[in-house]
């Protein structure tokens, strides 16, 4: 005879009773996100685990779970600042459950009595992106040794290393900073930065792909306080400084700068 079936067994009685209990308590599932709101940062996300009902002949079988909507998005932030990034359907996520009502704190982000009575409830979920099954594991894998904020497929890194070196390789750029402070940006294609005004602190050396001579290409006035030392030609409206020429006092025209 099954446990669950004893007649007049007070101990068994109360197992199940705590069970039952149990059960309608949610503390935590894995979940698969299907969609993402930007604006209100929250997602709609499917419980990774199914749950058990018992048919009409009180047989169990394992049915989906409801699916999880408008449940706030955990960003990494503080201090003023956010770490954000774009949440798409298929990523993994760990729905934590609030053990109260979560609605007033959501809608005005002050102190409130919960508006609902519901404890461990589905409702009151919040989701945490980053959670992987084995499924989804990340190809390369995670560097043992160094901090990195990187791509899935490991294309585009930036690495903090102990040593105090920053390394930032991606198929467009690569930013390393050694010990000693000095920071070197290599890009496959190109670097833009865009600010109403961009201050170079210290000297400034420029050279071409390898290491070779290369062009400075400039729109607008350059003010210059100090030198400005090239191993090229310099133009300035089209005349250039290395080989320009200039009418002579007595007719014709004099040699290039020497």
């Amino acid at each position: 005879m099954d446990r669950s079936e004893r007649q007049n067994d007070p101990i068994e009685s109360q197992r199940l009773a705590q069970e039952g209990h149990q059960a309608q308590m949610w503390t935590a599932l894995p979940g698969i996100v299907t969609g993402f709101d930007p604006v209100a940062m929250t997602v709609s996300v499917q419980p990774a685990v199914q749950g058990s009902v018992r048919d009409e002949s009180g047989k169990s079988k394992n049915v989906q779970m409801p699916l999880l909507v408008d449940v706030p998005v955990v960003f990494v932030c503080g201090g003023g600042f956010s770490l954000t990034y774009p949440v798409k359907a298929g990523d993994e996520a760990l729905v934590v459950f609030a053990s109260r009502c979560i609605d007033g704190w959501w809608q005005g982000g002050e102190s409130t009595p919960p508006p609902s009575g519901r404890m461990h409830d589905l409702s009151d979920g919040m989701a945490i992106i980053g959670p992987r099954s084995q499924a989804k594991k990340l190809d390369p894998p995670v560097d043992k040794e160094n901090v990195q904020l990187r791509t899935d497929d490991g294309k585009a890194t930036l690495t903090m290393k102990p040593d105090y070196t920053i390394e930032t390789k991606n198929p467009q750029a690569t930013v390393t900073l050694t010990p000693a402070g000095a920071i070197t940006l290599e890009a496959a294609a190109q670097v833009t930065i865009k600010a109403p005004q961009i201050t170079l602190e210290g000297n400034v050396t420029t050279t071409g792909a390898g290491g070779e001579a290369g062009t400075v290409q400039m729109k607008g006035t350059i003010a210059l306080d100090g030198s400005l030392t090239s191993t090229g030609d310099q133009v300035a409206e089209g005349k250039s400084t290395a080989h320009h020429t200039h009418p002579g006092d007595s007719g014709g025209t004099t040699g290039e700068p020497k």
